[in-house]
């Protein structure tokens, strides 16, 4: 850079001194052009050499270098016959022209091969349009006042100078639109900025063209042409130290100051008619005004178009946000609003749909046919409800019906059980659903009335499911209580307020101990001792049961484990506590199992978990867990055996080790006359689940034994172990202990 901006300095100096003294040949000024090409040249091969360009910036400096070599080339052509002529003011020679030409052309080459960094064609298209109207613009002002008066210029007939004006404006044009609209990319727009400065010096040669003093052509190729290999290197200068501008937004004023520019030369030719021919200048003008119009009718048809857009994405996300995307229904937030807005008008009632035991059928058929079945059940409440109300879909299984005016939802409620009769879904399965519904006055809250029908839901679960209830007040009395039981239970289990009695499980032989049932009991400061089945469902209900049976698993390993270590490996064979359902789908389950184990030192094998069959009958994550736990060396036991519907088939399914025959075969057993229809029926039951055990090899308990007389029937039908408050009630651990102390004693005696 510094090297041609000193050829070109030295050639204003020298154009200064010559004109001055006149000493030396004329001559001399052509030298400058060519030189400063060469330096330039130079100083772009330095600069991709140094620099690692992108491909595109690599091309359009490749161009970029012949151009600067074949303008060199074609003023070293003119330098040679300048001094050969005399006087030496030579015309140029085709060589020249043609070399200086090119040069040029190459130049635009690579100004229009610079990327702009827009791909889509409608954003192509319209820059395109844009650049149109600012080339024409700026290239009517220059070849209004540059190129024109050189062209009608009295004896002035140049024409290569002419042609070469004329590249140097389209150039200039050309780089002044570009470097507009460049809006990130390989190449700096700076030296894109440059290029243009360098058609601008060809508006100067063009004024000092017309004046034709008589050194005009000393003047431009020593003080004027040397300016463009220096801008050429200021160029290439710049791309070496460009960090990479950040994209920006293209001009969107630049048509609109083409407009005013192309204005200039009408106005010229107005008061100027002789200046310059007016219809060119009209033409131009013409044109310009033109694409201005299809550039506002583009500009039009895009903004509609994005309107209509946004208008079709704000619909579509308002859809989505108060729609289900499963069932294609209304959701919580329709729900609300709707619910806000009918209020406000008058009454409204909801009717709250459940789907009862949805988890099994996820749990036990896969996702899929839950999905398929939750689409399903949604088409039956539609056909159920029709014009009377608005279907939503709150979340998971439950659904709700929105209805306006007093009263109401009882028939919807009958049609919608009605249609439950009949299998749904392409699955054909049958299901059932529990229903709350709730009617609340004009002005009421929104959340009273969701309120009012999630405790009618509540209530109709409680009272057996597949029925609906309506909410009367003073049925959250009930509800209420169950919360503040929830807290109590919480608390309770914080401050240790639980403890074990162990039901003995006996030998029928001899009454010898050789097992336990743990039972929970809840000792309430206030209350005293609070009975299983007034917290027990409460803890299923609020999820408090896991950490519950997680205290009574890990107490009764410690305990078992006590009592081996003081009595002997053979003093107990079993201590058995309950594991509920929610226990089997906590995830810890199997790791507590394994720490209350490896925490007490128990024997996997002394540990007896008791299942209901309904717990069993879960899914394939339960069965999972089952096995995971059987691997540990625990053993399993189906606790109220026979009242289920599936007893036989878990035998098999699951590694179950021992049943327990539930306490409605036991009652009973031992009344009426031989061979009376009840006596057999329950002797014949027993004597099954016996049977069948026995050709399982599992072990069977007999519960609920409350006299002598079923011991020794239970014992006829060839069961061995039995529990029940006739062999003993639950007890303190300190009773089991001495029960214990005394086995031994009185083993060691025989």
């Amino acid at each position: 850079m510094a090297g041609t901006a000193g050829i070109a300095l030295l050639g204003v100096l020298w154009w200064f001194w010559w004109s001055a003294t006149r000493v030396g040949p004329a001559a001399v000024a052509y030298v400058f052009m060519p030189a400063g090409g060469v330096v330039a040249a130079f100083a772009i091969v330095d600069m991709t050499r140094h620099v690692r360009l992108a491909p595109a910036a690599r091309r359009f400096w490749r161009w970029l270098l012949i151009g600067s070599l074949l303008l060199s080339i074609g003023y070293l052509a003119l330098s040679v016959a300048a001094f050969r002529s005399s006087p030496a003011y030579p015309e140029m020679p085709i060589v020249a022209t043609v070399c200086v030409s090119a040069g040029v052309l190459a130049a635009i080459f690579a100004v229009v091969r610079v990327p702009l960094g827009v791909t889509s064609r409608y954003e192509l298209g319209r820059q395109w349009l844009d650049r149109s109207i600012a080339f024409l613009g700026c290239a009517a002002v220059l070849y209004h006042f540059g190129l024109a008066p050189l062209i009608d210029a009295r004896g002035v007939r140049d024409v290569p100078l002419t042609v070469t004006i004329l590249l140097a404006f389209l150039l200039a044009a050309g780089s002044i639109t570009k470097v507009s609209y460049i809006v990130g990319g390989p190449v700096d727009r700076v030296a894109v900025r440059l290029l243009a400065a360098m058609g601008m010096v060809g508006a100067v040669v063009a004024v000092i063209a017309v004046k034709r003093s008589p050194d005009w052509s000393a003047v431009v190729q020593a003080a004027v042409l040397p300016v463009v290999p220096a801008l050429t290197a200021l160029a290439a200068h710049r791309q070496r130290i460009s960090t990479g501008a950040p994209p920006r937004r293209p001009n969107t004023w630049l048509p609109y100051l083409a407009v005013a520019a192309v204005q200039v030369p009408v106005v010229d030719v107005l008061l100027r008619p002789a200046s310059t021919p007016a219809r060119a200048v009209a033409a131009v003008s013409v044109t310009v005004i033109a694409l201005v119009t299809v550039r506002q009718y583009v500009v039009i048809r895009e903004n509609t178009r994005l309107l209509l857009e946004r208008q079709e994405s704000e619909r579509r996300l308002r859809y989505e946000a108060t729609h289900d995307p499963l069932t294609g229904l209304a959701n919580r937030a329709f729900c609300h609003e709707w619910l806000a807005s009918a209020l406000g008008r008058g009454d409204a009632t909801m009717l709250l749909v459940d789907l009862d035991d949805f988890k099994t059928v996820n749990d036990s058929l896969g996702h899929h046919i839950g999905d398929e079945l939750l689409v399903a059940f949604a088409e039956s409440l539609r056909g159920a409800v029709g014009d009377a109300g608005r279907v939503v879909r709150l979340g998971g299984d439950e659904f709700a019906v929105l209805m306006t005016g007093p009263g109401g939802g009882d028939a919807i409620a009958q049609r919608i059980m009605s249609t439950l009769e009949r299998p749904i879904s392409a699955n054909r399965l049958l299901v059932h659903a529990s229903m709350g519904l709730a009617t609340a006055p004009a002005g009421s809250a929104v959340g009273s009335l969701l309120r009012d029908a999630d405790i009618a839901l509540l209530t109709a679960k409680q009272r057996g499911k597949g029925n609906w209830v309506r909410y009367t007040p003073g049925m959250d009395r009930p509800v209420f209580a169950d919360a503040q039981l929830g807290g109590d239970l919480r608390r309770a289990l914080d401050a240790g307020e639980f403890r074990l009695l162990y039901q003995p499980i006996v030998r029928l032989a001899d009454r010898r101990l050789i097992g336990v049932e743990a039972l929970v009991r809840w000792h309430h400061p206030e209350r005293g001792l609070v009975p299983p089945l007034a917290f027990i469902p409460a803890a299923e209900r609020t999820g408090l049961i896991v950490p519950l049976g997680r205290f009574v698993l890990r107490e009764t390993c410690r305990q078992a484990a006590a009592w081996l270590a003081e009595f002997g490996t053979g003093a107990l064979q079993k201590a058995s506590p309950n594991v509920s359902v929610r226990q089997l789908h906590d995830p810890d389950f199997v790791d507590d199992v394994r720490a209350a184990l490896a925490d007490s030192g128990l024997p996997p094998d002394r540990l007896v978990l008791e299942l209901t069959e309904s717990a069993v009958l879960r899914g394939p994550r339960v069965s999972q867990v089952l096995h995971e736990v059987h691997g540990l060396g625990v053993r399993l036991a189906l606790d109220d055996f026979g009242t289920g519907e599936s007893s036989l088939s878990l035998l098999r399914a699951f590694p179950v080790a021992m049943v327990k025959l539930d306490k409605s075969f036991v009652d009973g057993i031992e009344l009426g006359e031989p061979g009376t229809v009840e006596t057999d029926a329950r002797q014949a039951v027993a004597r099954a689940v016996g049977h069948l055990a026995d050709a399982l090899r599992l072990e069977t308990v007999a519960e609920g034994i409350e006299n002598e007389d079923q011991v020794r029937q239970l014992r006829r039908l060839g069961y061995t172990v039995g529990q029940g408050y006739h062999l003993g009630r639950p007890m303190e651990a300190a009773q089991i202990t001495a029960l214990l102390a005394e086995q031994a004693k009185a083993a060691a005696a025989a």
